[in-house]
């Protein structure tokens, strides 16, 4: 059963359409471009509480989990946190998660519906908590699902300070500190937009919190906010922004998610040698779109260069500024001022990369001293 955000009973809650990949929570409350402008401005909140949420705990929580994710975790100090992924043999991305370590557990928060299908052979485990018991062997760890019991509300704006001092949270300014808060946590983000903190708080009390947040000055925000500052912080979302193919390398998660010199984990090896020796075939970047409100390419259509396809389209966002925009992965080597079509059949739209959005070129050591040693 689909889950069903209790806040899409209040009024103004807006639920999103179907096939929406946020589905379960409000996708607007009545407004969505005044959203986008009060959180950049002052300070919304958006419920997010279709996230999925697990706590791992043990004397051997951080070693254990720097075996399996992507991230360098050994020393991950309590009160703080980062992103991290779960990749396949090749290097593939099979999930993000953003992990918070607090009061001696390791909580990590995902996407709803969090896979891991190809990081072990068919047939093996589906969820991520089932890949991870299948990785515990003699770990002194303990994995348990507590989605059921937190639910993540976001904070948004450079407000959200204020907000915080009225509900007793003392956060630190630096990005991925945490704090426990009432059976749960705060843990400040670098994305979207300018501030943002994430509250994992009790589930039972999600409609109190929200009311508590909105009382001291939050205005309600829905996923369509959400989504169109992460996309204008070009922060790519898992299997609307990555397909099967994608690495780390391509949607900017090196170094954010992916540690480029720690010891081995699966899919090491492509981060590493991609990194130090090669290119990666594609990068994501912003597209501007040229079209009416009511023809918009879709997650999943082509990009293409004249009669060539170069790319596929990802997040497809309304910004209050920037109007409709879309994140996309293409080819290296396409021309940044090419002038593409984005879309298919009847929803095809011209667009044109957002020079500002093109990721600076990373030159590996191999590569440098290969280059050395040709010349």
């Amino acid at each position: 059963m689909t889950y069903q955000s209790p806040l899409l009973e209040a009024p103004g809650a807006v639920a999103p359409p179907d096939g929406h990949p946020e589905q379960g929570v409000p996708w607007h409350w009545g407004d969505p471009f005044a959203e986008q402008r009060t959180a950049t401005r002052s300070v919304a909140v958006v419920d997010r509480s279709h996230r999925e949420v697990l706590k791992v705990t043990g004397p051997e929580r951080l070693s254990w989990l720097h075996l399996v994710i992507s991230q360098h975790v050994t020393e991950l100090a309590e009160g703080t946190g980062t992103e991290a992924l779960v990749l396949d043999s090749q290097g593939h991305v099979d999930t993000h998660m953003v992990l918070a370590h607090v009061e001696g557990a390791v909580y990590l928060d995902s996407d709803p519906g969090a896979k891991a299908t190809s990081a072990l052979p068919k047939g093996g485990p589906q969820t991520l908590r089932e890949y991870l018991e299948a990785m515990k062997f003699w770990s002194q760890v303990e994995i348990s699902d507590v989605t059921g019991e937190l639910a993540v509300l976001t904070v948004l704006g450079p407000d959200a300070d204020r907000v915080l001092s009225t509900l007793d949270i003392a956060l630190p300014a630096t990005p991925y500190a945490v704090v426990a808060v009432g059976g749960g946590f705060a843990r400040r983000m670098p994305w979207p937009g300018r501030s943002s903190v994430d509250l994992a708080v009790p589930r039972a009390e999600l409609a109190a919190w929200w009311r508590r947040i909105t009382d001291a000055g939050a205005r309600p925000a829905g996923s369509w906010a959400f989504d169109a500052l992460r996309v204008e912080s070009l922060r790519p979302r898992l299997g609307v922004d990555t397909d099967e193919r994608t690495i780390p390398h391509e949607v900017n998660w090196i170094g954010s998610a992916a540690h480029v010199a720690k010891g081995c984990y699966r899919g090491q090896e492509t981060v590493a040698k991609v990194y130090n020796v090669g290119r990666p075939p594609r990068r994501m970047v912003l597209l501007h779109l040229d079209g009416s409100p009511e023809v918009y390419p879709e997650t999943g259509d082509a990009v293409r260069l004249g009669d060539r396809v170069v790319g596929r389209v990802g997040s497809v966002a309304q910004h209050h500024e920037l109007g409709p925009v879309a994140l996309a992965l293409l080819k290296r080597s396409v021309p940044v001022d090419a002038e593409l079509l984005a879309g298919e059949e009847d929803r095809v739209v011209q667009a044109a990369v957002d020079p500002d959005s093109v990721p600076a070129e990373h030159v590996g050591q191999g590569r440098e001293a290969a280059a050395r040693l040709r010349g």
